[in-house]
């Protein structure tokens, strides 16, 4: 193995001036083991940029990827970033129809795909209307170019011209419908960019050593996947690619590459926990520094537990696409059990009530975030954006309260969001599928307890005739769904009831349906 050879100085931050001032660093590890140094992914990332601007795409655009963790989005990514572009990742467990809406309501100009995703990719493209000289692939796949293609006979050194990038992911709004969040590009230079960039990282006590290795064990189209993974890059930090999760695969490689750092989810630190105790104990996890987790609650006696194991590393944060966010230390978790922290920085937290008024200590209310002057905006909906901002603050309808010393806790979930393994799943959107079953009259749908997941989608059906409930109409409702929208959001059980409870004007009382599942448990994190 590769290894980084230097102490990195501020002026060396950034990824474009470490691979230049060390091109032998070690800067990637693709998950089938393959090391690339820094030079050489400096290299693959510059011919990117030359060939995407030879099919002319220019500043402003925005291009796709759908995806696994790899080389090549990596290598997107970076080109992307230096060239003025907005990157559009794309969870690639979507149904065509939903990645088909991406590509068009992001405008993209070319898609990158993978083989192994072939069938979706395709019937989403055709569906988007994508000419055939902007499909990408890596591997073979009808009517798509090579990957390899657009780089073939590119130059390696630095394009001109070059510009600040940006990433725009997709999260779904209150309707269900994947909204891009677009923020503007600042007016700067691509390296300045790079090295306010590692400033994140601080937050966390990571810093640009040189021994630093971080490692990947989850998609990197979850922002703060991507966002954690390129920090380290500019940190001059060595990346470690997991194509896909597996418990004891993640232990081999925190000892294989002595990794100081990562971002994980709840659900996983569940699954590593269950490993028999002969299989914790092959592996060495003395290099860890610090493991950052967000994106679901995590349970106090979950977190207990990995702290006993791996030592006070384990970092907690709250944030979401749009933002963040807050910051617990494993020292001030301790002092605090079930915070999410206090605000950052660059951070201010505010707890309303409904009417807009400051809720007293302890009493839960919405929480809104401002981060300095930071913007957003949602892409091509001016209502939704103009509803999660006031006076600076932005709320993505979280609830929570602040105690006396100003650490937030969060009591309670977007309105009817389910968290399933980290992932945000939303109802409303499993209902539209499920509804158009000519055998559902009404349906609800809604999180469980799941001790692996967190919670896992539940379906609740009024059908059209009560004679056809029981398990084969189950069946046939969850196969309808998963040939509408991706199998994770598509419930895993359905229960049938005569009547869903509803007043007058149509409104669905869901607690009353839900709350049965959760008796003798809490959403109170």
């Amino acid at each position: 193995m590769r290894t980084c050879s230097t102490f990195l100085t501020v002026a060396e931050l950034g990824f474009w001036e470490v691979a230049q001032r060390h091109p032998e660093n070690l800067a990637l590890v693709a998950p089938d083991g393959t090391e690339m140094t820094a030079g050489e992914l400096f290299a693959e990332s510059n011919k990117l940029v030359h060939g995407l601007r030879a099919m002319g795409v220019k500043q402003g655009d925005a291009v796709a990827a759908v995806l696994p963790n790899s080389t090549a989005l990596i290598e997107l990514y970076l080109a992307c970033m230096q060239s003025g572009l907005y990157l559009v990742p794309i969870n690639h467990h979507l149904a065509a129809p939903e990645i088909s809406y991406i590509l068009e309501d992001s405008e993209s100009k070319a898609v990158f795909c993978a083989e192994e995703f072939g069938d979706i990719c395709a019937a989403a493209v055709n569906e988007a209307n994508m000419p055939e000289e902007a499909r990408f692939v890596t591997g073979k796949l009808t009517g798509f170019r090579s990957y390899e293609e657009i780089k073939e006979g590119q130059p390696e050194g630095l394009p001109e011209d070059r510009a600040t990038g940006g990433v725009m992911n997709y999260t779904a709004g209150t309707t269900g419908r994947p909204k891009g969040v677009r923020r503007a590009i600042p007016p700067i230079d691509p390296d300045t960019a790079a090295e306010l960039f590692t400033f994140f990282f601080l937050l966390f006590g990571i810093e640009p050593y040189k021994d630093n290795v971080h490692v990947v064990v989850s998609p990197l189209y979850h922002t703060a996947v991507m966002t954690f993974s390129m920090t380290a890059l500019h940190s001059g930090h060595a990346v470690v690619l997991m194509k896909k999760w597996d418990e004891e695969e993640t232990l081999r490689l925190i000892d294989r590459y002595k990794v100081t750092n990562t971002h994980m989810v709840p659900t996983q630190f569940r699954r590593l926990l269950d490993l028999p105790r002969e299989v914790k104990d092959k592996y060495d996890m003395s290099s860890l520094r610090q493991v950052v987790h967000s994106a679901a609650p995590c349970p106090i006696d979950v977190k207990e537990r990995m702290l006993d194991w791996w030592g006070p590393v384990i970092y907690e944060y709250y944030a979401a696409t749009e933002g963040g966010g807050t910051l617990a230390t494993p020292e001030q978790w301790l002092k605090k059990p079930g915070t999410v922290g206090a605000p950052w920085p660059m951070s201010e937290i505010r707890v309303l009530d409904d009417d807009g008024t400051p809720s007293p200590t302890g009493e839960p209310g919405t929480v809104w975030i401002k981060m300095g002057d930071y913007t957003f905006e949602y892409n091509k909906d001016k209502a939704k954006t103009e509803e999660s901002w006031k006076e600076g603050f932005f709320t993505v309808g979280d609830i929570g309260y602040l105690d006396e010393d100003g650490y937030l806790f969060l009591c309670d979930r977007k309105s009817d969001m389910i968290i399933s393994g980290g992932v945000n799943i939303y109802p409303a959107e499993v209902e539209a599928a499920l509804v158009a079953h000519p055998k559902v009259d009404d349906v609800a749908v809604f999180g469980i307890p799941d001790e692996a997941w967190g919670e896992q989608v539940k379906a609740v059906v009024q059908p059209t005739n009560s004679s056809d409930a029981g398990p084969a109409l189950e069946k046939e409702l969850i196969d309808f769904c998963r040939e509408r929208i991706a199998h994770f959001k598509c419930p895993k059980t359905v229960d049938f009831i005569d009547e869903l409870p509803r007043d007058p004007n149509g409104k669905l009382y869901k607690r009353k349906v839900r709350d049965p599942y959760w008796q003798g448990r809490t959403t109170a994190i």
